[in-house]
């Protein structure tokens, strides 16, 4: 189809969550990007504890990044208008337009907040539809939710205000799919069924010919055409949407290095460590409760969107004294955020900012203490090091990239070594430490997300682990941009090949 004609909005919706959405939206963004089109992707509200700082220091959904720089982006935080980020088992943040408003009980938002929000998304939406020829929606979980219908703001209501006809996804490979269509559509209002126009078939894995007759019947049934049948994709290489996905994170045991991620019940920004376990050689395990952390060459204490709730799992479970005595025995440890915060003394809550616990008592690596405010810092930043002590790596750098999100401010006791100085952040010149590293170069600490996407500090990191264990060095490191582009266009290509995107391309110029 010609560059210029106006297209508008393609949706994507469910039949229950982790089906696929999230990647084959941002498929769709790189398939449009390359055939010549302006294309942003939109998800009117998200909940994930995967996020992200845009350059202008909002908070935004991972999974919306992932989809920008697909379509060859830079996120900003009309994307995803609405973010929540799960406190506890019934409450979240709630961020809107990248900053948080509050935190609220499942029951208060769904009671008649969501809805207020209404006018933040349509204009967000707008703005997009304005400066883009395509605008890609994402629903989320299933529309056929009728518990939560009436306060929806993000599947029909969604599809309705663009307006944008829908592809429904099912996944295949969890079993159930022919039902979790047909009982989708039939959950559906007749409007909202007439709105649904064709079917995608994911995560497929093997002779489609078996697949025909299931596809036939679908069709029949439905009236719905069948206009893709997705294969699995092996190791895709792009980063995932929320939690869910660490279940396939199992990191296989066989690498020359073994790094142990504690997976606490509120990880966050779990995406940091996928540019390790991307590497040669390197196996990223993720320790789940019940699971042993046996003798890693490096531990690694992730993000958390409620410290002391995850500390306190840790506590319970055996997990912190052991951190305790393994690093005591000379293990590396490396705290990120939630996690160097857990790493120190003492942590103080005292306005209540991620939960009832007004202070705990940290692991006690480090000779700090973190006090929690009400305020959220988030800030792109650049950050340089001078003979970075941490595991005697002595590298010196002054344009490494990062962000930070944390509600914490940490204070050492004394004189200490910082991890790293902050020197610009969202676009501003400025002068402070960042973080802490160990008299004896064993635990790092940090707040800033994504520093291991350096390519040559994460090199630094892992040739002083492979020294520690007598491996030669590792000369060939990864390129973290490059290879999410390749990435972007190996979707965008299986995509095309197993999607009917002449079908899609009419039904969007027919809006």
């Amino acid at each position: 189809m010609p560059r210029g004609v106006s297209l508008k909005s393609i949706m994507l919706q469910g039949t229950s969550s982790h089906v696929g959405k999230s990647i084959l939206t941002a498929a769709l963004c790189r398939i449009f990007l390359q055939d010549g089109f302006k294309v942003a992707p939109f998800k009117s509200q998200n909940m994930a504890l995967n996020s992200y700082v845009t350059k202008t220091g909002g908070e935004m959904g991972r999974a919306q990044v992932v989809q920008a720089e697909a379509a060859g982006l830079e996120p900003v935080v009309e994307m995803n208008p609405v973010l929540l980020k799960p406190t506890g088992n019934s409450s979240s943040q709630v961020i809107v337009l990248g900053r948080p408003v509050g935190n609220m009980s499942a029951g208060e938002y769904h009671s008649g907040h969501s809805i207020k929000l209404l006018t933040v998304i349509e204009q967000s939406l707008r703005k997009l539809q304005q400066d883009f020829d395509i605008v890609v929606l994402e629903g989320a979980g299933s529309p056929a939710e009728v518990n939560l219908k009436a306060n929806d703001i993000v599947n029909m209501r969604m599809a309705k205000l663009a307006p944008a006809p829908v592809l429904l996804i099912a996944d295949i490979d969890r079993g159930g799919a022919l039902a979790s269509v047909v009982g989708t559509l039939e959950l559906l209002e007749p409007e909202e069924r007439d709105l649904v126009k064709g079917i995608i078939i994911n995560k497929f894995r093997g002779d489609i010919k078996l697949l025909e007759p299931a596809l036939d019947f679908l069709a029949r049934r439905t009236g719905k055409p069948v206009v893709g049948v997705i294969p699995h994709i092996e190791r895709l290489g792009i980063e995932d949407e929320d939690s869910v996905s660490l279940d396939e994170k199992r990191g296989e045991r066989g690498g020359e290095l073994d790094i142990a991620v504690l997976s606490t019940p509120r990880i966050s920004n779990f995406t940091d460590f996928d540019p390790l376990a991307n590497e040669a050689g390197v196996t990223v395990r993720y320790v789940r409760q019940g699971e042993a952390l046996g003798q890693p060459d490096l531990i690694i204490l992730p993000g958390s969107k409620n410290t002391t709730g995850d500390l306190q799992y840790l506590k319970e479970n055996g997990y912190a004294g052991e951190i305790a005595a393994l690093a005591a025995a000379g293990t590396p440890v490396v705290g990120i955020c939630g996690g160097y915060q857990m790493l120190g003394r003492r942590i103080f809550d005292p306005e209540h900012s991620e939960s009832e616990q007004e202070e705990m008592e940290g692991i006690g690596l480090f000779d700090a203490v973190t006090v929690f405010a009400a305020d959220k810092v988030t800030h792109q930043v650049t950050a340089a090091c001078t003979g970075h002590s941490f595991l005697g790596i002595n590298y010196s750098a002054d344009d490494l990239t990062g962000y930070e999100i944390h509600m914490g401010r940490t204070k050492f006791s004394g004189q200490v070594r910082s991890a790293f100085s902050i020197t610009c952040r969202s676009g501003q010149p400025t002068v402070g430490d960042d973080g802490g590293v160990s008299p004896d170069g064993l635990v790092m600490g940090t707040y800033i997300h994504g520093i291991f996407d350096n390519d040559e500090f994460r090199q630094a990191v892992i040739n002083s682990l492979r020294k520690r264990k007598g491996l030669a060095p590792m000369t060939i490191v990864g390129n973290v941009r490059k290879q999410k582009e390749d990435s972007y266009d190996r979707l965008a290509d299986i995509v095309r090949q197993h999607l009917d995107m002449e079908f899609i391309y009419r039904l969007m110029a027919e809006q």
